[in-house]
């Protein structure tokens, strides 16, 4: 075993080409980035969580159910737009709003060293899911804000092996978790200029 990510698929390993970002590999990354949440350790990310496994099923069963014209998600969701139900472009949509919530809250906290886990997170809802979710989800959310662990606790268990073998050091974990969100920032960006671009978020 080794350090948390060092154990999942990274961001940095996602292929981009001209004909998009890789589907298969970074549905791998964000699975990874799901598992982030029992690290946090806190029932009430369980919506979160949920949430995000959800609709990553949705683009990965549209994969397996047209591998060969789903290799990017640009391509996945182009060959779903004539449908009449675009599932997995809704999954993409969401999935991609969920994961830049997470990225936000994790630079949010790599940016400001001294600022607790439940700050960081608030200010990302804020700025990414909070405009899309009605009263009852927001204050579920608000929850689940207040239950983020001390930032002290959580990087220690990102830092640590499972295994008992030693942690990383602080040095080498900012490194790897800099690079993992700079890498995953800028897949959502892109792909959310696509849907923007191509009108691909209507109706959702």
């Amino acid at each position: 075993m080794a350090p948390y990510l060092e154990t999942v698929k990274s961001f940095t390993e996602v292929p981009i080409t001209n004909e998009g970002v890789d589907t298969v590999v970074f549905l791998e990354a964000a699975d990874g980035l799901v598992g982030l949440f029992d690290i946090l350790g806190s029932a009430a990310f369980s919506v979160v969580q949920n949430d995000l496994k959800g609709n990553i099923t949705k683009v990965r069963t549209r994969y397996e159910a047209t591998p060969t014209l789903s290799k990017t998600l640009e391509l996945l969701v182009e060959n779903e737009k004539n449908e009449k139900k675009r599932v997995a472009t809704e999954g993409l949509l969401w999935l991609l709003r969920g994961l830049s919530f997470t990225c936000q809250a994790l630079q949010n906290a790599q940016a400001n060293l001294s600022e607790e886990l439940s700050t960081a997170f608030t200010k990302s809802y804020e700025n990414t899911l909070k405009k899309f979710h009605n009263f009852v989800v927001k204050g579920i959310f608000a929850v689940a804000m207040k239950a983020c662990p001390y930032r002290a606790d959580f990087y220690a268990k990102l830092a640590a092996d499972p295994a008992g073998g030693p942690a990383a050091t602080q040095e080498k974990l900012n490194e790897e978790l800099n690079a993992w969100l700079a890498a995953l920032s800028s897949i959502v960006a892109r792909v959310q200029t696509f849907y923007v671009e191509g009108k691909h978020d209507k109706g959702f």
